[in-house]
């Protein structure tokens, strides 16, 4: 659990970094954005690497298996989208954070007993949510990267609330013993 909660820790502050930097580059599709584009999903593979090989009995294997595949043709398709423009790029992000919330709402609930998911359930439906309005600006007459970095954020937070619950509940457990002796 100590694993899981390390790597929420660091999927916060990679997210906000991450955000603050697409948001400084978002007026227009460049090299530095491009390359945060498919930097995010890349990230989010080895994330779900480092889970699948350090979370033990709490692993779901075939949801997380699942995720790296989804975070690797989203990568491959944000690069090949940012040669179309802005409104390709909300359509491929949009149809992974579809796809990726509903991985992470089924891995959460398969987690539930661990504590801390609730975010984990939130975040991975929103997630889908926040995928169709991403698809439905690309379709706008402004279409903007700006909201990825919105989207990213609030991610980031979520992990830090999970994190902290998980350690919360770490903590409790430890204190559990002493207190039944």
């Amino acid at each position: 659990m100590s694993s899981l909660r390390n790597l929420y820790y660091v999927r916060f502050g990679f997210a906000v970094a991450w955000a603050a930097l697409l948001a400084l580059t978002a007026s227009k599709l460049g090299p530095i954005s491009i390359a945060l584009l498919v930097i995010y999903p890349l990230v989010d593979v080895a994330a779900a690497v480092i889970d699948f090989r350090s979370s033990g009995a709490v692993r779901p294997r075939g949801p997380l298996r699942l995720n790296i595949a989804l975070s690797l043709l989203a990568a491959i398709g944000l690069a090949v989208a940012a040669t179309d423009g802005i409104p390709s790029v909300l359509r491929v992000w949009g149809t992974w954070a579809i796809t990726a919330g509903i991985v992470q709402l089924i891995v959460a609930i398969q987690r539930y007993r661990l504590g801390g998911q609730w975010p984990m359930i939130l975040s991975g439906g929103i997630s889908a949510l926040a995928g169709t309005g991403f698809i439905v600006q690309a379709g706008g007459t402004k279409p903007s990267l700006t909201s990825l970095a919105g989207y990213a954020t609030l991610g980031g937070i979520f992990f830090l609330i999970s994190a902290i619950r998980l350690h919360r509940s770490a903590s409790a457990e430890l204190r559990e013993p002493l207190v039944r002796r």
